[in-house]
């Protein structure tokens, strides 16, 4: 009972396989290329505008906010 060398290797590829991988990464190539790149957004200049030292953290009533409260009510 001699194995012959293939099933000793292990699973083989089939060619169906090798070629669904290969039009997987056909495809992403493709949708890489073709997609918009994000724009570059420069860092925000913290030192431009330091938050006060007592409202550091704390919750601040803003117009937004009173919005918000507005179109939330049931």
């Amino acid at each position: 009972m001699s194995k012959t060398p293939s099933s000793e290797t292990g699973p083989r590829l089939s060619r169906r396989l090798v070629f669904a991988g290969a039009g997987t990464a056909g495809a992403l190539a493709a949708a890489a290329v073709l997609l918009p790149k994000a724009p570059e957004v420069p860092a925000p200049d913290t030192a431009a505008a330091p938050p006060a030292a007592g409202d550091q953290g704390r919750y601040q009533v803003t117009p937004h906010v009173l919005r918000y409260y507005q179109t939330a009510k049931v």
